[in-house]
């Protein structure tokens, strides 16, 4: 495994590089999320598939986002990583905002190969946004230690329905800094929500038509915690319609559960994914 930074577009990206055989996978994750939070997949096909994780601006050890971010600017940063690391055919692998990311893309860049869209890049709703901003807050609080951050996430994710592991207590920790005398997320919560405001300029139409390769659409259809799935399936409908090639799978996960757990049925989608692509004769390298 390769941990290293690159600038593109003038800006700092953390990049965690796994080698391997085919691929490469990109793989981007969500909206307040780090590269760990792609840890289950890159076990999964790290060594078979090059394996290359992001920090997108604003989250981890990355720059700063804009200061008026969008997902349209982070497949821009995509873009740019793409042509610095010169990676000829590409695979992404995006969840939830990550997907939105990898649908714009898969729609400028013809030489994607394979799209894999974990429950994202849908027609956004005013549903969403009672479950996601409530979430938002814990970016702007302070804490007098990093154990004191972890142990309220911890308490924030069982109510989500998420087990609590090493795996998860590394993910959250590496989310906090140290500044000053205090503890704090080192994402800015005005652009993390800018961020998301900026899922409602994702026209399915526009975009997926566009898209060339085949894509995996994997639908997570269980309610997160108490609350219902962040995507009913119907907000796909559109998604659904314009993607030329498009498959879709739907598991029994919920939205976070679906990075947060090692999913076997994933897994499992994905391989086969793959293995159609090879037999319709594209190299998968």
């Amino acid at each position: 495994m390769n941990y290293y930074k690159k600038n593109i577009n003038g800006k700092n990206i953390q990049i965690v590089d796994y080698p391997g055989e085919k691929g490469p996978i990109i793989a981007i994750h969500g909206l307040t999320g780090t590269h760990k939070n792609m840890h289950y997949y890159a076990e999964q096909f790290k060594g078979e598939y090059r394996f290359i994780a992001v920090d997108l601006r604003g989250r981890g050890n990355s720059d700063e986002t804009d200061r008026e971010p969008s997902i349209f600017k982070h497949a821009e940063d995509i873009l740019g990583l793409i042509k610095e690391l010169k990676i000829e055919r590409p695979m992404l692998l995006g969840h939830s905002m990550g997907a939105f990311i990898s649908a714009i893309v898969a729609s400028k860049l013809d030489s994607v190969q394979a799209v894999i869209l974990l429950d994202g890049a849908a027609k956004m709703t005013g549903h969403q946004q009672a479950i996601v901003k409530p979430s938002l807050g814990r970016l702007s609080k302070t804490y007098d230690s990093k154990e004191q951050y972890i142990d309220e996430i911890k308490g924030i994710y069982q109510n989500l329905g998420i087990a609590w592991n090493d795996t998860m207590e590394n993910t959250v920790a590496y989310e906090v800094m140290q500044v000053g005398d205090h503890w704090e997320n080192k994402s800015t919560e005005s652009r993390i929500l800018a961020d998301f405001e900026s899922f409602y300029t994702f026209h399915p139409k526009e975009i997926c038509s566009q898209i060339t390769c085949p894509v995996l659409l994997v639908y997570a259809e269980s309610k997160i915690g108490t609350m219902p799935p962040l995507f009913y399936l119907s907000d796909y409908q559109e998604t659904q319609t314009y993607t030329k090639n498009l498959e879709t799978v739907i598991s029994d996960c919920n939205h976070y559960t679906m990075v947060f757990e090692k999913r076997d049925d994933i897994n499992h989608a994905i391989r086969n994914f793959f293995k159609k692509i090879s037999g319709s004769g594209r190299s998968l390298s």
